[in-house]
């Protein structure tokens, strides 16, 4: 069986499982369940700390994992990213008093709290920055109030804790994070179950991102409603009972639908529809 790595907690808890779920595995009832067995698609999936799939999967005793880019780089260990999935997205900033830092440079000397030391030392030596990282659970902020620190470098997404506590985002930011299909560094890439496992996650970003747009169009207008929906290789195109009309099918990006749809009826289609796309192969 294919040995999966999933988040038991967090943020990328539930995205993970719901995508999973979405690709046609079986996933766990309760929360207090650390391994399944889905014995249709020979897989067995083990719930784990985030911080730690990734050493499970580089040390070879899971083939591949999910947990986010950041956790995989501040772990060091010999696994690799091989499908960004889209969700838990954040980025990694330092943040100190307001008007204390306006650039790299000025965190020379500094002392620097964070969670996250595997990525905040790799990125000062990259940049020849010379400070010292201690390392902080939970909330880092603290660090600076109580003297512990006088720079932070945590996952920021809105920025509402770190006003909460009076600090404000300094340079630029240290990378981009998002959850990560790994595995060990150097394995088969051509394992035919990885990359079933793959093609199905693969699928689900594509249904999620598409749907399907069906209309009609007069046939003198088909060049046109076309160039609207080209579709992924070309749109499905019928002829109607009515002779001058044709039925097109076609996949369109999600986000431009309503815009699509809004184009088409100004070119004179009609029966305008738009379908969820639920699963799919390329």
């Amino acid at each position: 069986m294919l040995r999966i790595a999933v988040p038991n907690k967090g943020s990328l808890s539930g995205p993970a499982a719901e995508m999973l779920h979405e690709a046609g595995y079986q996933q766990r009832r309760e929360s207090k369940e650390l391994r399944i067995v889905d014995p249709v698609n020979e897989v067995e999936f083990f719930y784990l700390r985030p911080r730690d799939i990734a050493i499970y999967v580089a040390s070879g005793q899971l083939d591949i994992g999910l947990t986010g880019r950041d956790l995989l780089i501040d772990s060091g260990a010999e696994a690799e990213e091989i499908l960004a999935l889209g969700f838990a997205r954040s980025t990694f900033r330092y943040a100190t008093k307001p008007g204390t830092i306006s650039g790299l440079a000025d965190l020379t000397g500094k002392t620097i709290a964070t969670s996250y030391e595997g990525i905040v030392a790799a990125h000062l030596a990259e940049h020849g920055i010379d400070a010292s990282v201690v390392h902080r659970d939970g909330a880092v902020e603290t660090a600076i109030q109580l003297g512990v620190a006088q720079v932070i470098a945590d996952v920021v997404e809105t920025g509402t804790s770190l006003r909460n506590a009076g600090l404000e985002v300094a340079g630029e930011p240290i990378m981009q994070s998002e959850a990560v299909v790994i595995r060990r560094t150097g394995a088969d890439a051509d394992d035919p179950k990885v990359q079933q496992f793959l093609r199905r996650l693969q699928g689900v970003l594509v249904a999620r991102t598409y749907v399907m747009m069906d209309y009609d169009c007069r046939v003198e207008q088909l060049e046109k409603a076309v160039a609207l929906t080209p579709g992924l290789e070309s749109p499905t195109v019928s002829p109607l009972h009515n002779e001058g009309w044709v039925a097109v099918r076609a996949m369109v990006p999600a986000k431009e639908a309503q815009r699509i749809m809004d184009d088409l009826y100004d070119i004179g289609a009609r029966a305008i529809l738009t379908t969820a796309i639920h699963a799919c192969r390329l």
